[in-house]
């Protein structure tokens, strides 16, 4: 019978959250033992056995670090390890891991998986959740599917296949995990010319256009500055030099307000952090960048014509909800997603910015969002989408531009498109 997160622990229970929490003002070893510091007379704090017994965690989670380094000087997966050892400092058995590789690059994965089987062979056991099936086959001894909050059931995952563990999840057969595109991208619409961000170890002369209807896929490794190069289009970090031009017209954009004010909307990596409003409503949300159309006598806000629009969009985007007036957070993933993406399209966009669009989102889910991004491609919305996925860029994108170190390292075609390729291309500049 557990009460609490902390009685769990007790129990010797302990989790690794998708979303880390860390305190990233203090130290590696602060942040292991918050809340549990190793105590001298019951009253002053031992900063000489926590160091020492955190240096002996770290070794545990292959990391060489100095235990008084700020966790905000490490890397997410750094972050994710120092987790890790917290966990294994409280003793704990079981060591629940959620969506732990969502931010990492493929060596990252490959240490993790190499800490996991350390921990295994001292007898932790490790619970593992994820939607990435190539790493669920490779790591797990069984594997447990859910449906909807519904148990499917266990197998052992030498039996399984990707496409099993698809269909079970979906509930249906997924012939194609990508929809079928048939539309040919038209003019130049938007072009980005030397373009450099005022920071110095930010994006450095950047310069690509984009089509009419086209899927632009920017591909490359974390740390290639592709969400920085998105975030200065749209406004929210600073430009040195370069231009910005939507159909042969000189854009100034100093802030989103501008991007959107000239048909660009930005889907933004985090969802949590900085796409949604996890406390207001489904309504609120969908509505809440294009409120000056619902206006009416200059001050009064029209909730039917609010109302309207959600219902409209629920509908067009399949949304799952049990009201416009649930809160967003306790929506799926996928439905959260599917609602920020449903608050740009009530202002008409041009050019819908998609930073890691499927994101933490199951198989069934991630095809519903696949749908929808080549369905507005298919009405003339032209669509920069980046994905640390290279199955996802292959599959989706009519061209993939690769960044590696700030700049573009490279351009291949859909068709053309390979893993190798790409990653060829994402170690360019290494």
């Amino acid at each position: 019978n557990i009460v609490s997160p902390y009685d769990a622990l007790k129990k010797g229970i302990a989790m690794v959250h998708q979303e880390l929490q860390p305190i990233k003002e203090r130290s590696i070893a602060e942040n292991i033992y918050c809340g549990r510091f190793p105590t001298k007379f019951g009253l002053f704090v031992d900063h000489k056995k926590m160091y020492e017994d955190t240096e002996r965690l770290l070794k545990e989670v292959k990391m060489d670090f100095d235990p008084k380094v700020k966790l905000s000087t490490l890397s997410v997966s750094q972050m994710q390890s120092v987790e890790i050892a917290k966990a294994v400092s409280a003793k704990a058995r079981i060591i629940i891991m959620d969506e732990p590789s969502s931010s990492l690059t493929q060596n990252e994965v490959d240490n993790l998986f190499d800490i996991i089987n350390s921990l295994r062979k001292k007898g932790i056991s490790i619970i593992y959740i994820s939607h990435k099936m190539d790493e669920i086959l490779a790591i797990s001894d069984d594997v447990t599917i859910m449906r909807d909050g519904q148990y499917i059931g266990t197998w052992e995952a030498k039996e399984l296949t990707i496409d099993m563990i698809v269909t079970k999840m979906v509930g249906r057969e997924l012939k194609n995990l990508y929809p079928p595109r048939s539309n040919v991208p038209g003019e130049v619409i938007f072009e980005v010319k030397e373009l450099s961000s005022i920071t110095a170890k930010s994006f450095q002369d950047i310069s690509f256009q984009l089509r009419k209807g086209e899927i632009l896929g920017i591909g490359g490794l974390v740390g290639a500055q592709r969400s920085e190069l998105m975030e200065g289009i749209f406004g929210i970090r600073g430009i040195k030099h370069g231009s910005i031009s939507y159909k042969g017209r000189p854009l100034k954009i100093k802030r989103p307000h501008d991007a959107i004010k000239n048909g660009i909307a930005l889907l933004t990596e985090d969802r949590r952090a900085t796409g949604i409003f996890g406390v207001l409503s489904v309504a609120d949300n969908v509505s809440i960048a294009s409120l000056d159309k619902f206006v009416r006598y200059g001050f009064w806000l029209s909730v039917r014509k609010i109302e309207e629009l959600v219902r409209e969009n629920v509908s067009k985007l399949s949304i799952k909800t049990p009201s416009s007036k649930t809160k967003i957070q306790s929506l799926s993933g996928g439905n959260q997603q599917k609602v920020i993406i449903s608050r740009w399209l009530a202002n008409n966009p041009d050019i819908l910015i998609l930073d890691e669009p499927t994101r933490g989102i199951d198989v069934g889910a991630k095809y519903e969002i696949y749908t929808i991004i080549a369905d507005l491609a298919k009405q003339g919305k032209s669509i920069i989408m980046i994905s640390s996925e290279m199955p996802e860029l292959i599959g989706m994108s009519d061209r993939i531009l690769v960044m590696c170190d700030g700049r573009i390292s490279g351009e291949v075609s859909g068709e053309e498109a390979t893993q190798e390729n790409i990653m060829s291309l994402a170690t360019k500049f290494a």
